[in-house]
């Protein structure tokens, strides 16, 4: 009984959840005539394609497409080069202060984001990288969660695998590139995941740091979008909306085993 129930509320919470989803696209097909129908047409009788096509012919959505792309792309391999470095010294290597050090990194996790703004801008505005995608992407490579992730994931191989190759012949970073990374997939494909949705939906500093419209991400794009459709058309709003929700829901439903795998087995080691 208790599963039955537990079950029930699973899709019942599902359910709530994917509603403002379904309801973004079916807004996105309506005429403007039917969006403010009451009560609301869930299905309508009519569909049009006419807000996508404004959206195309009427705004940099696909420059700014191609702009997160990128951006997203580089973010999250360099993370994960990065972040497996890291988190393999803390795992496996033994160096004075490591601990400690370690203490430090995950209590940056504790800083908001809000915090730093002001300093990287100065930072970035002396090296004169402000309105550049290296403004975008340099930043994110200096997080913690990542190197917290890979570090649980990499404490729970076993030694005798890493003694093994170093035997062989293996280097340290021969241990990380044959033998650690490729035990690793699921908690590599759970950062990437996380990584590529954070970089992708990241607002904030791209609006700080980029000022040229073509330049742009999808997110700031689309706040130039509502600025400007915000009172004539809901069905442009929605149709960008979509365009910009379609590749992280694709990377998902195609990574969702290896992302459940690595939530799941990094969540059980210590």
């Amino acid at each position: 009984m208790r599963k039955k129930l537990l079950g029930a509320f699973t899709v019942a919470f599902a359910v709530l959840w994917f509603l403002p989803v379904v309801w973004m696209l079916i807004t996105s097909l309506k005429y403007e005539t039917d969006i403010f129908q009451l009560p609301p047409i869930w299905i309508p009788s009519r569909i049009t394609l006419d807000h996508y096509k404004v959206v195309m012919e009427r705004s940099h959505i696909l420059r700014w497409f191609l702009n997160s792309v990128v951006i997203t792309t580089c973010v999250t391999f360099l993370v994960l080069i990065v972040d497996s470095l890291a988190a393999f010294a803390f795992a496996r290597l033994r160096f004075f202060g490591r601990d400690v050090l370690f203490s430090i990194v995950l209590a940056s996790m504790m800083v908001p984001g809000q915090v730093t703004i002001v300093p990287l801008f100065a930072l970035f505005s002396d090296l004169g990288l402000i309105n550049t995608a290296q403004a975008v992407i340099l930043p994110p490579l200096a997080g913690a969660f990542g190197v917290f992730l890979l570090r649980q994931f990499f404490l729970g191989i076993p030694l005798e695998l890493e003694e093994s190759a170093i035997i062989d012949g293996c280097s340290k970073l021969g241990v990380l590139r044959h033998v650690i990374l490729p035990l690793s997939k699921p908690g590599l494909s759970a950062l990437a995941i996380f990584t590529a949705l954070g970089s992708w939906n990241n607002y904030l500093w791209p609006l700080i740091v980029l000022q040229d419209q073509t330049k742009m991400t999808l997110p700031v794009g689309l706040a130039t979008l509502r600025g400007t459709y915000a009172t004539s058309s809901y069905g442009v709003l929605m149709a960008a909306a979509v365009i910009s929700s379609v590749p992280i829901f694709v990377m998902f439903v195609f990574m969702k085993k290896y992302f459940i795998q690595g939530i799941a087995l990094t969540g059980g080691m210590k």
